[in-house]
């Protein structure tokens, strides 16, 4: 058996020869080589917890060099220890005192050892006693495994399914809350019979959904795009008054919805930005949206814009219900929300983490205020100007005006609904329009009819739509037919797919009509 005689060299144990001298068997010499040359701290101890050896990655996991043989530094070098879960632990009752004192080893344990710069590692403790040729305890030796990154990584993990799972339920709510409405109001429209007034009100809770649920899909997809660095902007000189009434209007209805008081200021001369309208729109429809959301019925928002030198500033201020400096701490972040729990105001914590990013790439800052709970919120965006004298401006796009068309288009989808509806929709604008399911069929129908136009879907049975693309632009009348993907398929490498395989445009769903009608007209004879 090992014995652990006292070591009188208080000096660093490091030069070998040094400690050799003070042992007297060959095996106490083996056993220390053994230890220093170990991948992991390890230490020894007399029976009275006196560290007798210790090697140099001991030294790494304590932050410092303890003094052989000295009380004061005895167990576990005096540093600060802690048990797995946090709580204080006196030294004697550490992996190495209970070794000793019960004759028994602790393999494997977890201890949390506080360094003198206050860093905490967490180490895995392999303590086992050390016996005489009697069998009597002579002291113990420990082997400490550095685990702070393998805990700081299950933390990591334990966390990211926590807001996964958070996430998810988030999402279901925002999906399933707009279907409930819609359900009702096509039973609505299914009973009504005559009653114009009662189809009506169904028709807006239908829109008004939808474009709630296509605003949940978009936001996703933005959101994708800012992670992986994809989305792009289309830059144009812009006024910012015209994209602040843009934003008014397109949240108007939830504003409206809860009674809101929205009132706004501008510059009397008007400010030009370097700036893509339809994502600074989107900036701030999703701050007034934000607003309207976290301020009870009958609050009061407030749009003011101010000119401050090089730099646009606009306030968008609430008297909603506020936020602690903890939220304000994290209110940009993914999935953060205002307001905790089961309240419905919720939403997925997208908006504002879009808003900033969006804000960031147009090389502005975005900054969120509070005096508290209760006591509402302010969002100040601050954007760069364009200073020299005005030239045209392109607006906010503005929706089209139908107009009769008389194309003829085939419309490919395995969805019956979705090829139907747009069918329908179509042919209330003057088009010839056809309807195919899948894939041979499409190519069946295009063969025959000679098509104009094809809306296709990718995901179709029998034969993708790539493959129906390229079988069509290999026949002579396939030339000259537009085609245009209708997919819910819109990565990168989705839309290159459809370059090669023919496809004009590449469109994801749902698409506002507006944008089809477009299209449609543009191949009309």
């Amino acid at each position: 058996m090992v014995s652990t005689q006292p070591n009188t060299d208080t000096s660093h144990p490091h030069g070998l020869q040094q400690w050799k001298e003070a042992f007297s068997r060959a095996s106490d010499i083996e056993f220390r080589e053994l230890l220093e040359h170990l991948p992991a701290g390890a230490y020894t101890c007399d029976a009275e917890g006196l560290i007798t050896y210790y090697n140099q990655r001991a030294v790494e996991v304590w932050g410092r060099s303890p003094k052989l043989n000295d009380p004061v530094d005895r167990w576990c070098g005096s540093f600060k220890l802690y048990a797995a879960d946090g709580a204080p632990l006196q030294h004697q009752d550490c992996w190495m005192g209970l070794a000793i004192r019960e004759n028994r080893g602790y393999n494997a344990e977890e201890i949390i050892v506080e360094r003198p710069n206050g860093e905490r590692l967490t180490v895995l403790a392999h303590a086992n006693p050390l016996h005489d040729d009697d069998g009597r305890v002579t002291g113990a030796v420990n082997v400490l495994v550095d685990i702070s990154e393998r805990k700081q990584d299950e933390a990591r993990l334990i966390e990211a399914q926590r807001a996964n799972r958070e996430f998810l339920a988030m999402l279901a709510h925002e999906l399933r809350n707009p279907l409930a409405p819609m359900q009702n109001a096509l039973r609505i429209m299914r009973l009504s019979g005559d009653d114009d007034d009662a189809v009506d009100h169904a028709r807006g809770v239908l829109e008004r959904q939808l474009l709630h649920l296509a605003r949940v899909v978009d936001d996703l997809v933005d959101v994708s795009r800012i992670t992986r660095n994809r989305l792009e902007l289309r830059t144009d000189r812009v006024e910012l008054g015209a994209i602040i009434n843009q934003a008014i209007e397109t949240s108007r209805p939830l504003a409206d919805a809860m009674q809101h008081e929205v009132t706004v200021s501008l510059p009397v001369e008007p400010v030009y930005l370097q700036a893509d309208a339809v994502r600074l729109a989107q900036v701030f429809t999703n701050l007034l949206r934000n607003a309207a959301k976290y301020t009870d019925a009958r609050g009061r928002i407030r749009i003011v814009v101010e000119r401050q030198g090089s730099d646009a500033l606009v306030s968008v201020r609430d008297s909603g219900i506020g936020m602690t400096p903890e939220q304000l701490a994290v209110i940009f972040q993914m999935f953060t929300r205002a307001a905790a729990g089961n309240d419905s105001r919720g939403g997925l914590g997208i908006g504002l983490t879009l808003a900033r990013r969006l804000v960031e790439l147009h090389g502005g800052t975005i900054e969120a205020r509070s005096d508290g709970l209760g006591r509402g919120s302010e969002f100040s965006v601050r954007l760069p100007i364009i200073i020299d004298a005005p030239r045209p401006v392109r607006a906010v796009p503005a929706e089209p005006e139908p107009h009769a068309t008389d194309a003829r288009v085939l419309v490919v989808d395995d969805n019956v609904d979705a090829a139907d509806s747009l069918a329908e929709l179509l042919q209330l604008i003057g088009s010839e329009t056809h309807v195919a399911h899948d894939g041979q069929q499409a190519i069946e129908m295009a063969e025959a009819l000679r098509p104009d136009l094809i809306f296709l879907d990718i995901g179709l049975p029998r034969m993708d739509g790539y493959e129906v693309a390229r079988r069509i632009r290999s026949t002579e009348w396939g030339a000259g037919t537009r085609l245009v993907a209708l997919t819910g398929w819109g990565q990168a490498e989705d839309r290159a797919r459809s370059e090669a395989a023919g496809i004009d445009e590449h469109l994801v769903k749902p698409v506002d009509f507006g944008v089809l009608e477009g299209l449609v007209e543009a191949v009309s004879a």
